[in-house]
This record gives structure tokens, C-alpha cells and sequence, in this order.
């Protein structure tokens, strides 16, 4: 693994592809269920554009390393619009690497939230180091405003000839 890291960048329609490909992989561990690359293109161009969210990615648009995706969203009761974090996800090539990817896109996270001054909605959904994860992100938030509980289901459990 290279010693520096690339900087978290905004990512660009150039990059439509990589984060597509990153996706797959997030949904091989953490899916709850098919997979529809369409569906998934049409979620992420909003942020993609910037029209309703931005994403920031760390490394060269054919091989990415993480990605953060953050849309705008607002709950059914209100107006009032925040960040809604739809995924943060480290390739696992470089989960063991000297210069932690997750925390910088973790941090991406924050700042974008704190230039927009907007709250930062940003969660686990996932059966797999669940633990660990709540951890490092108890280090970056604090203590968790809830939980998740599936029944009928576990993460990254899909048939993944099932999907389109």
C-alpha cells in the first residue's frame, strides 16, 4: 500500500463508473437485498451532479479506494432538511492500510454538513463488525441517537445472481 494518501475529492460524472463498481462490493457485504445497478445509478446522479447531495471519493476514477455518498433529505413530518449519509465504504484493499480512508471520509463528512450547515445523519446497517463500527464512529459523533433491528433478514446475505 502506498505511505501518503490521496485526499478526499468531490467526485464527478467521470467517476459514475468506479462508484458503481464500489457499490457491488458494498452490497457483496452489507446488502439486504438484489442488487439493481440501474436503481442504484438513478440514487446516486443526484449526487453525483450535486443536485441533491454531493459525493466525496479518495483515489483515481478507475480504481477507488472509498466513497462517501450524502443527500439532502428531510423527514415525512418536516420541512427541515439535513444530510442523510447513504453509504460510507472503504474498498477492502485498503481497510488495513497506514493512513485510515474510513476516517477521512468521515471527516468529508462532517465538514460538507458544517459548510452546509446542516445536521449529518449517519449510520450502521450491517451484521459484520457491527461492533467495531459503532465504535469508530462513537469516536467521530459520540453516542448513537438509535438503533436498527432487522428481523427476517441479515446484511449481505442476497443471492447475488438475483439481482439485474
Amino acid at each position: 500500500f502506498p505511505v501518503t494518501i490521496l485526499p478526499v475529492r468531490v467526485a464527478t460524472r467521470d467517476d459514475l463508473f468506479g462508484i458503481l463498481a464500489l457499490a457491488k462490493i458494498v452490497h457483496e457485504e452489507n446488502g439486504l437485498f438484489d442488487f439493481n445497478e440501474r436503481k442504484v445509478a438513478e440514487a446516486v446522479w443526484p449526487t453525483l451532479t450535486q443536485a441533491n447531495g454531493i459525493i466525496g471519493v479518495i483515489g483515481e476514477r478507475d480504481k477507488l479506494e472509498g466513497v462517501v455518498m450524502l443527500s439532502v433529505a428531510s423527514y415525512w413530518y418536516s420541512d427541515h432538511q439535513f444530510l442523510e449519509e447513504k453509504c460510507v465504504f472503504v474498498h477492502p484493499d485498503y481497510r488495513r492500510a497506514k493512513h485510515s480512508r474510513v476516517q477521512k471520509l468521515i471527516q468529508f463528512a462532517k465538514q460538507v454538513a458544517t459548510e452546509m450547515e446542516m445536521p449529518l445523519m449517519i449510520g450502521i446497517l450491517s451484521n459484520q463488525r457491527t461492533n467495531a463500527k459503532v465504535q469508530l464512529y462513537e469516536q467521530h459523533f459520540g453516542k448513537p441517537a438509535g438503533a436498527f433491528f432487522l428481523w427476517g433478514a441479515k446484511t449481505g446475505q442476497c443471492d447475488p445472481d438475483l439481482g439485474d
